[in-house]
């Protein structure tokens, strides 16, 4: 009978510590942009080792991502193109930075080894004119001495969702090219003059992969990843530059974070001998009234969790960690800006 009355009581207490951990397992939902869905998936992963709480991150593009946190159907939303103080406001909403990292021109030209091909921003505009059509036109060839250059037409491929990677690299050719600007501009979704789209990153990916003498633009981490060919680029400073952490940190040493309203900072052809002219941040987006404060307390404990603990992960990917000194500015911002129904700070 004692044996009966301890196991009863052993199956009572597992069973309760069983119900307490499932209750104290959160799960949050996220969904945009696919820049950064590489280190999110990465640090999602090891959350869910450290505290047994789930992020599900949804990569459907900064468009969608923005659409769905205005439609309160996340947590969270992200989007590489930083939305403008009047936007948010007008929205009651509020954007942190949460990881930077660089778009790279990528291609498939047989023979061509990844990181040979050099393009400037100025015929990088051309080409997604469609007003360079071959791979040994002049102006490539100009840039390229010595480098045989196949006479196959260029196949382009660019995004066919709202994108904020479409954002920044429309952003940087407005810049690097006047009549790209004039033409088609910068944006999210942009009416292209040339090409076959992609869906996501993946999807661009993918299209370059497959078609021969193709060309698109991925973010850094899918490049990596799949094995792609990229390309060198041309910066303000006049000089041509490879793609890595290093050369995003310091496209990203001269942002001035604390005088952006709304953190929105664009970080597209900037100074410096060593800055790769196509980097961003990625930004999250939240209700500054939260409707469900454990959720949304939930979201900025997963952020934080990240800032002090991902950023080997993100120097593994290529990406480039937010500064310490930013990260305080994004968590100061958390305390004044989120807030509870009774309008007492999550955080």
């Amino acid at each position: 009978m004692r044996l009966a009355y301890y196991l009863k009581s052993f199956f009572i207490a597992a069973g309760a510590a069983c119900v307490l951990q499932v209750a104290q397992a959160a799960s949050i939902t996220g969904a945009g942009a696919t820049f950064p869905y590489p280190i999110y998936s990465k640090w999602a992963e090891s959350y869910k080792k450290a505290t047994g709480n789930d992020m599900n991150y949804q990569s459907i593009g900064s468009g969608g991502g923005i659409k769905q946190i205005k439609a309160r159907t996340v947590d969270f939303g992200a989007s590489d193109m930083p939305l403008k103080a009047e936007d948010l406001d007008k929205e009651g909403l509020m954007q942190f930075p949460v990881i930077m990292g660089g778009v790279v021109p990528v291609h498939n030209v047989p023979g061509l080894a990844p990181g040979q091909l050099k393009l400037s921003g100025q015929v990088l505009g051309q080409i997604y004119l469609g007003k360079i059509t071959k791979w040994n036109a002049a102006e490539i060839a100009a840039d390229n001495p010595g480098v045989k250059l196949p006479a196959d037409e260029i196949t382009v491929v660019h995004r066919a969702d709202g994108s904020g990677t479409t954002f920044l690299f429309t952003d940087y050719l407005s810049k690097a090219n006047a009549d790209f600007k004039s033409t088609v501009g910068a944006g999210t979704a942009v009416k292209w003059p040339a090409g076959m789209g992609g869906k996501g990153n993946e999807g661009v990916a993918a299209n370059v992969q497959r078609i021969k003498h193709s060309i698109g633009y991925v973010e850094y981490a899918y490049a990596k990843k799949n094995k792609m060919a990229h390309a060198q680029m041309k910066n303000r400073d006049g000089q041509w530059v490879q793609p890595d952490d290093e050369s995003f940190k310091a496209a990203a040493a001269g942002a001035q974070w604390d005088k952006t309203p709304g953190f929105a900072v664009v970080l597209t052809d900037q100074a410096g001998k060593q800055s790769w002219p196509i980097t961003g941040a990625s930004f999250i987006i939240m209700h500054k009234a939260q409707a469900d404060a454990d959720k949304g307390k939930e979201v900025l404990k997963f952020f934080d969790w990240a800032f002090k603990n991902g950023g080997a992960m993100a120097t593994d990917l290529d990406y480039v960690a937010m500064p310490p000194t930013v990260v305080k500015l994004i968590q100061d911002a958390w305390k004044t800006q989120l807030k509870d129904g009774a309008g007492k700070p999550i955080w």
